[in-house]
């Protein structure tokens, strides 16, 4: 786990600057984007992290290769910028996590992309369903449960942890269904060089605030009543301060007045403990755990 240098809020804001703008339409966004090649694949002697946008997120831990919740192209809404790798690009994963059905979590497009180079799929046990009635072979887990993935020189422990976003139970659009909490999850990643946290889209929960202490989280900080809330994301925070905070679910797409899509980075240094912790990498720029 990489040591960081304590900085006050103001200096953690000057040095997130050099990878965060305002636009013109006044939305935090990357200033670009680093194109990624295969060789983000390839075995390693540590574990690195690349964001991709959105949620989606790029995990090699010394070989052994994972996505969760990729959207590498062919997204509903006007983006703001290029996923940094292309499916093509991708010649070998050994697994392909979603945390829940919302196609800004779940790609059909991306994962059926990826069917030729991808060894497994793992969800919560409906998205695992839908996933099967597409042809993608997914494997469904409920919350709590724990499996491995295997890669070439060594494994992965992935575990589902609870999250709670069943927005779609107030939509008449989406009432063909009850959707209920354990849809959704977060996922717990012990690598060979550290944890890795992602909570999910959900509100906070009260065991969210009472994990193992991560050495990285994958933190939406989304100010809205079906995400974790900006209070919200900030208590989190800080119930684990020695915990570095990968910023997602910001800067992708271009939609200025929703809230699910509209944090920054920079206001989340301002009021975390540590600030150094908070990390806006561009997409495409390895964070090394």
């Amino acid at each position: 786990m990489a040591n960081l240098t304590p900085q006050t809020a103001d200096e953690a804001v000057a040095r997130l600057d050099a990878t965060v703008v305002t636009n013109s339409r006044g939305q935090a966004a990357p200033r670009h984007t680093l194109p990624m090649g295969a060789d983000a694949l390839d075995p390693r002697s540590d574990t690195a992290i690349w964001w991709l946008g959105g949620t989606g997120i790029l995990v090699n831990a010394r070989g052994t290769t994972l996505m969760i919740d990729p959207v590498l192209g062919g997204f509903d809404m006007p983006v703001l910028f290029e996923a940094p790798i292309t499916p093509e690009d991708v010649p070998e994963l050994d697994a392909l996590l979603v945390t829940h059905i919302d196609n800004d979590h779940f790609s059909r497009l991306t994962t059926k992309a990826l069917l030729g180079s991808c060894r497994s799929y793992h969800a919560p046990a409906y998205v695992a369903e839908v996933m099967r009635g597409e042809g993608i072979d997914g494997t469904g887990h409920a919350i709590d449960e724990t499996f491995t993935i295997e890669g070439a020189d060594g494994t992965v422990s992935a575990r589902l942890t609870p999250a709670w976003h069943n927005w779609q139970n107030g939509s008449k659009k989406w009432a063909y269904r009850e959707w209920r909490r354990e849809d959704y999850c977060g996922f717990w990643l012990d690598t060979p060089d550290g944890t890795i946290w992602l909570p999910g889209d959900s509100k906070l929960l009260p065991e969210h605030l009472e994990m193992p202490q991560p050495d990285l989280i994958l933190l939406d900080f989304s100010d809205n009543e079906w995400h974790i809330t900006f209070e919200g994301a900030v208590r989190l925070a800080n119930a684990y301060p020695e915990a570095r905070l990968l910023c997602i679910h910001w800067g992708t797409v271009d939609a200025p007045d929703w809230t699910t899509f509209n944090g920054d980075p920079r206001e989340l240094a301002r009021h975390v403990v540590n600030p150094e912790r908070v990390l806006a990498p561009l997409p495409g720029e390895p964070v090394v755990l």
